[in-house]
Order: C-alpha cells, then structure tokens, then sequence
C-alpha cells in the first residue's frame, strides 16, 4: 500500500509477513525521530546517526535491525562536478526504513519500479534494500566512464595546445577521482560486510546477491584507481609540455638576445668620442669605407654566430 498512515503503521509492522518500506526525505530531523523512535523502536545512536550526523559507508548490527549507510553519486559531466549523497538504510524482517536528504535517482527508480511491478516486494525487505544497494552501485559506472573520456580529451589537449584551462581541468578530475576513493572503498567494505557476514535481517538466500554489487564495487575501485594514476600522469605530462614550451621560448629568446650583442657593440664603439669633445667628419671616401666595414661587421657577425649556433645544434 503507498501512502499507509501513520496510525496504521504499528500495526502493520505487528505483521510477519508484511513488508513496510519507509522512504524520508528532507532536512528536518524533528519530524521522523518520534517515529523512529516510537513507531519503530530504534536505538537513540542508530537514529542520531541517521538524522543528525553525516557518515563515511559504514554497517552497524543492532541484532533486530541492521543500520547501514551508503553513498549514492551526482555527476555532472559538464562541469565534472562528482557530489555524493548519503543514504541510511535501517533494515528489520519486514520492514525497510530509508533517510536521505537529497534526491537520490536510485531511490526514485526503486520507487517507481515497485509500483508499477509488485513483484519486487514479493522477496523481503533484504532483497529490497540490495536491489536499492546495487541500483546506488549501478550509478558509479557512468561516472567513472564519463571521467576516463574526459582524461582522454585532457591527454589529446596536452599534447596539441595545452592551456591555463587545461590545468584547471586537470585539478577537477583529480578532486572528482579523490572524492570517488574516499566513497568506493568503505562502500566495498560494506557490501562486503552483507556479502560475508551472518546478520539476523538478512537471510541466507539473499546473501550471495550482495556479493554481485560488492564485486562490482570493487571492479570500480579499481577502475577509480587507475584513473587516479591517469591524471597524476597527465598532470605531470602537462608540467613537462609547459616546460619544454617555456625552454623553447627562453632559447629563441637568448638567440636573439646573443646575435644581437655585436650590433649594441658595434654601434656603442662608433658612437664613442676618442680623441675629443668634438669629432672630425672624415672625407666622403673615408667614411663611405668606414660604413661599409662597420654595415659588413653588424651584418657578418650574427650570421656567424647563427651558423656555429646551428652545428653545434643550439637553435
């Protein structure tokens, strides 16, 4: 039933055979505690945890009920801007209680899939609350195939025409593959947890079910990981590329600058006063010789300095 009020909600938990799931979402934690509470009978930590604080992927057995949290993604592939949301689970024999605070799609295709196919309650609360967990996991793909394209397009930049944008892309992907580890690998944890351990709420059929989405988990851990190294390599390939670019310029710089020293030379030599305050002009043929050498000089020293500068491959 969707929409069961809240005064027949007790009653209804009574019901062995019954399976209740409780989706809360929103920001004040004074609406659910009384229920959770109440209603429900969790623990007074179990339910501060849940509305009060905010948790890396962790799994608290409380013998009747599981308390679990875990971490569904927001990418935005324009701004590659990875955001995690947290998501508590409290998981009994028949019931399933959720708490998150922003949207999560996980959640809302769950929601969806089970009104329109009832199917999906048939199992119990702990195929429920994997079916949600593995939906959560299912969303990590895209992301980290969106980041490994993008670390492709940095790669092709860096080697082409790197820029100062290229630089500040790279520093997004790492904080988004950072951000990613820091999430991946207590939720592999967790999973693994569910997978491997015997908790009351979770029966022994179900179990193997979470060790698909915990394998899962872990081929993302380690495709994060590589993906870590990717960007630490372009990072460092956009630091040599620069480099070069900068020692290119500082070379062709210097050339000129060192071709350039017989002219300053030259002309400071002539424009100098040795005999006097004052200086003879010299006859017509005299000074037509003197400009001449002094033209043949400017001219014949920096195309010689340019040829030894190429055999010795200095330009």
């Amino acid at each position: 039933m969707v929409d069961l009020p809240l005064e027949r909600l007790a009653a209804a938990l009574t019901e062995p055979l019954a399976l209740i799931w409780v989706d809360l979402d929103g920001e004040d934690p004074g609406t659910y505690q009384p229920l959770l509470a109440d209603t429900f009978k969790f623990h007074s930590l179990a339910i501060e945890d849940a509305l009060l604080d905010s948790h890396s992927p962790k799994l608290n057995d409380w013998v009747e009920y599981l308390y679990v949290v875990l971490h569904a993604v927001d990418f935005d592939p324009e701004l590659l801007d990875v955001d995690t949301h947290e998501v508590d689970f409290f998981v009994g024999r028949n019931y399933l209680v959720t708490h998150h605070v922003e949207p999560v799609r996980a959640l809302e295709r769950m929601w969806r899939a089970c009104a329109r196919d009832e199917r999906h309650l048939l199992r119990g609360p702990d195929y429920l609350m994997y079916e949600v967990a593995d939906n959560i996991v299912s969303d990590f793909l895209p992301c980290v195939d969106a980041l490994d394209e993008e670390i492709d397009r940095v790669e092709e930049e860096i080697f082409d025409r790197p820029t100062s944008g290229t630089l500040s892309r790279l520093f997004t992907l790492k904080r988004a593959v950072i951000h990613l580890r820091r999430i991946l690998s207590p939720q592999r944890e967790v999973l693994n947890r569910l997978a491997r351990d015997d908790y009351e709420p979770i029966e022994d059929k179900e179990r193997v079910y979470f060790r698909g989405a915990y394998d899962q988990l872990v081929r993302l851990y380690d495709i994060n990981e590589s993906l870590r190294d990717l960007v630490s390599g372009s990072l460092d390939m956009y630091l040599s590329v620069v480099s070069n670019r900068l020692n290119e310029v500082m070379k062709v710089l210097t050339i000129v600058t060192v071709l350039g020293l017989p002219l300053t030379f030259l002309t400071g030599f002539f424009g100098m006063n040795f005999f006097g305050a004052t200086y003879e002009v010299p006859a017509p043929t005299a000074g037509l010789v003197i400009f001449v050498i002094a033209l043949s000089l400017m001219v014949g020293l920096p195309l010689s300095m340019w040829t030894i500068f190429k055999r010795r491959g200095w330009a």
